[in-house]
């Protein structure tokens, strides 16, 4: 360490079985101690670096056992300056019960160590009803440290407004004691790293002022990390979704009498479009299967996701694509033979690979500004050119930049556990809010589609050039979605 670094610790305590050790992962980003639905799991204090910064400063993050009997320790920790207190705690309990000689342990180390205490509580219950509540706040006022109490097991996400409600609920409770100086909301398996800014910024006031300006540092070097992922998180998805804008399939040229007897029967009779348009939906679709897969597996690495966890996000992911809106009934009659055809077989393929499509994935020609798919190639051959190209219309890309934005969303608030949260993928007010944001921006979206590379196009510009542009405009998008989630969390950063 630098001789202006500094170490400022803060340690995560509750009473047993709370969560700590999840939320511990969580934050890490990578899998620590041991997690299992039983009492004192984490049986002793250890100490794990949160970050550092450049000038020697580092945040460490104490994971601690949990407390078991509170009114019992509690009445035990008064009885630390006698004899008689120091014998039952140091030779009786260390022998007889080790589970609360530990909670002992870990409490003293908190006293001497912790800057600050992060005090988790199962926010699923009132604060009456939590009989061990009492107890636990006479250990905190005997450590003497500045407390932020966490909400730990509120579900899957919500309004705002609603955690609010419960915050202001707990915050009422523990209103008389002066040494807890704030109430959060931040769910161990659905938290924002949003919500982690707000948090250490909410921990700066209770940090000594000799570590001020390192904890600063700190603070500034979190932020930095986590914007950093939201960049190339949006560089991901932008990149898929520029990729299959830029996409087509040439067709085979036939001769002229068998064109015009096919749009004839496509249009008119509504038979199956030939072996070639099939083929070349296929390819166009396992394409963009091979996209959104790419880029789900760049988001759960870019935020520090690995293994179960990153095989629970994908299971969401598909689980959510499979049950989106069906096509538009009128263009799905227009593309006949397309959808009927290609598409049908192509679901059961995508499915087994956790992904198909939906909100509007609708195959069109891209040269073609007649509607169906049969009508566009009639036409496209009574003009004479030589040559049809099949790619995705911009209902469908509008509907990849919803979903996109989506699945970030669904890997953002990703935490590294297990809980009533994973039978379900996305708020509905999550979508109503996504969708909100990107028909604001149809028409950016409208005039970057007609400068997309494809047949047809007078004016163009790489994809590359469009991975770039549709980058700003999902930041623009992801940062107001997230200022709406999360009111005044972002008012000092600024995403680019």
């Amino acid at each position: 360490m630098n001789a202006d670094g500094r170490a400022i610790a803060l340690s995560l305590i509750s009473h047993t079985n709370a969560g700590k050790t999840t939320l511990a992962r969580t934050l890490l980003g990578r899998d620590v101690g041991e997690v299992r639905d039983a009492a004192h799991v984490t049986t002793e204090s250890t100490p794990y670096p949160l970050i550092g910064t450049a000038q020697g400063d580092s945040l460490l993050l104490w994971d601690t056992p949990g407390f078991g009997d509170s009114s019992r320790l509690a009445r035990r920790l008064a009885q630390q300056g006698n004899p008689i207190g120091w014998f039952l705690s140091q030779v009786w309990d260390r022998f007889r019960d080790q589970p609360f000689y530990l909670s002992q342990q870990a409490v003293r180390n908190v006293r001497e160590d912790a800057d600050v205490v992060l005090y988790l509580v199962n926010a699923a219950e009132a604060p009456a009803d939590a009989g061990y509540l009492a107890p636990e706040l006479d250990v905190l006022a005997w450590i003497g440290r500045p407390v932020v109490v966490l909400l730990n097991q509120t579900g899957r996400p919500r309004p705002r407004d609603e955690e609010a409600v419960d915050e202001e609920r707990w915050r009422e409770a523990l209103g008389n004691r002066p040494f807890v100086r704030q109430v959060l909301a931040l769910d161990a398996f659905a938290r924002c790293w949003v919500q982690e800014i707000v948090l250490l910024r909410t921990l700066a006031p209770a940090i000594v002022a000799d570590k001020a300006t390192a904890y600063e540092r700190l603070v500034a070097a979190w932020t930095n990390r986590r914007e950093e992922q939201f960049g190339q998180a949006m560089t991901a998805l932008a990149t898929a979704i520029a990729g299959a804008a830029g996409d087509s399939e040439t067709l085979a040229t036939p001769r002229l009498r068998d064109q015009l007897r096919t749009a004839l029967r496509s249009v008119v009779a509504g038979e199956e479009e030939n072996a070639d348009r099939q083929r070349a939906a296929r390819a166009l679709a396992k394409r963009l299967e091979n996209r959104l897969r790419a880029s789900t597996e760049q988001l759960i690495t870019i935020h520090d996701l690995s293994g179960h966890a990153a095989e629970e996000v994908r299971a969401r992911i598909g689980e959510h694509l499979r049950t989106q809106t069906p096509l538009h009934a009128g263009k799905a009659a227009a593309l006949g033979g397309v959808v009927s055809g290609a598409l049908s077989g192509l679901a059961a393929d995508l499915a087994t690979g956790g992904l198909s499509f939906g909100a509007g994935t609708v195959l069109g020609a891209l040269a073609g500004a007649a509607g169906g798919a049969g009508v566009a190639r009639g036409v496209n051959a009574l003009r004479g050119r030589s040559e049809t190209q099949l790619g995705w219309d911009d209902e469908l890309l509008d509907s990849l930049v919803v979903s996109a934005l989506l699945r970030y969303l669904a890997v953002a608030h990703f935490g590294r556990g297990r809980g009533e949260w994973a039978e379900s993928e996305y708020p509905p007010f999550w979508r109503e809010l996504v969708e909100q944001v990107v028909a604001a921006r149809r028409p950016a979206l409208a005039a970057l589609w007609a400068q997309r590379p494809g047949a047809g196009k007078t004016a163009s510009i790489s994809e590359e050039q469009l991975a770039a542009t549709l980058c700003r405009l999902l930041g623009d998008a992801a940062s107001e979605i997230l200022k709406r989630l999360y009111p005044g969390a972002l008012d000092e950063t600024a995403h680019r």
